[in-house]
């Protein structure tokens, strides 16, 4: 036990670094293009690019904050559960989803759980994205939910090594221990998904695909009707 919240604790320092270092990237952005391209008498069209890419980190910025935010409401756990239909759910947010080049495989049988609609939202959205930013051209992206109690979201993509995958489920982390550029994710969407999980009593487990397709397969299991519960 005092192994674990060592892990913990140490889990929560790394976090708390890197949302900091995270946070300071962009304000250091818009600072040396605030600074260098409006520096003088800039031409309009200097201007409009400096304002561009102002507007662009900001959004950025505010995507981060957000989504710090909604790791830690899950954190927090649930306030109030209601019954959701994830076969509907699933639907919405797959809609809503941009899939251009992509095939998307649809098994999706009968499956009501209770919980918080709007975290188990943000779950299937960020499974999706991942699966979609994270796939290749003319790739595949698989979701699938069972009677057990299973939801499934899988995809084609680069090959990943096993050893990688516990990694990809902690906050600010990426396959590549680089930079993000823009339109790539901070490294929060499996996180939240896995905090979203356990504040539903669910267990997640992921999993890499083997070559040549690659990519990544994530299950959520949800308890069904009359198993313990935990959070």
């Amino acid at each position: 036990m005092l192994g674990r919240m060592e892990q913990l604790v140490s889990a929560q320092r790394r976090c708390a670094a890197n949302a900091a270092h995270e946070l300071c990237t962009p304000l250091a952005v818009q600072r040396a293009a605030a600074e260098i391209g409006l520096a003088g008498d800039p031409s309009p069209q200097k201007v409009a690019r400096t304002r561009a890419k102002l507007i662009g980190v900001a959004d950025s910025s505010e995507h981060l904050i957000e989504s710090l935010l909604l790791l830690a409401v899950s954190e927090q756990g649930l306030e109030s559960t209601g019954p959701v239909d994830l076969v509907a759910l699933a639907a919405v947010e797959l809609a809503a989803c941009p899939q251009e080049g992509l095939t998307v495989v649809r098994t999706l049988a009968p499956l009501t759980v209770p919980g918080d609609r709007t975290l188990l939202g943000h779950l299937l959205r960020n499974l999706l994205t991942n699966a979609v930013r994270h796939n290749r051209t003319g790739g595949r992206i698989t979701v699938s939910t069972s009677a057990e109690g299973e939801l499934t979201v899988s995809n084609t993509g680069p090959v990943i090594g096993p050893a990688d995958v516990p990694g990809l489920l902690e906050p600010f982390r990426r396959r590549a221990e680089r930079m993000h550029t823009a339109g790539e994710g901070a490294g929060l969407g499996l996180s939240i998904v896995a905090s979203i999980a356990r504040a539903h009593g669910a267990e997640l487990a992921a999993e890499a695909n083997p070559a040549p397709e690659g990519g990544l397969t994530v299950r959520v299991r949800f308890p069904l009707s009359g198993e313990a519960r935990t959070s």
